[in-house]
């Protein structure tokens, strides 16, 4: 069974920074890109990030690659966002996504439950 855990929100001040988790099971990790999304309330969810299987050339949306980071470690099969300089517009949920090919060779999406991250004024 596929899974995606994110972990690593809270509420933080202005300024402040946090590093999300996104742990996974259940399928190749290591050739999978990851996805890193967010929801404001009442809004369609937002592409925040993507990294590739081996880490290279990320996708960041404009407004957030000079205060965001994305990395993975593939032997713990987790994907990381990092957050700094966090304004309280970026208060949201964060998820995580993987497109990922099953046996029968169609590809599925799949979600993480999400992460709530606060940032107070």
């Amino acid at each position: 069974q596929v899974h995606l855990v994110e972990s690593g929100g809270g509420l933080v001040q202005s300024g402040g920074s946090l590093r999300l988790s996104c742990a996974t099971s259940g399928f190749t990790f290591s050739t999978s890109p990851i996805s890193w999304y967010r929801q404001f309330p009442g809004e369609e969810r937002e592409l925040v990030a993507v990294i590739s299987g081996g880490g290279t050339s990320p996708y960041f949306l404009d407004s957030l690659k000079d205060r965001f980071t994305v990395s993975r470690d593939n032997e713990k099969n987790t994907a990381y966002l990092h957050m700094n300089g966090l304004k309280p517009e970026d208060t949201a949920v964060y998820f995580c996504y993987a497109k990922i090919q099953m046996q029968t060779g169609r590809w599925y999406d799949f979600w993480g439950q999400g992460t709530e991250v606060t940032v107070s004024a």
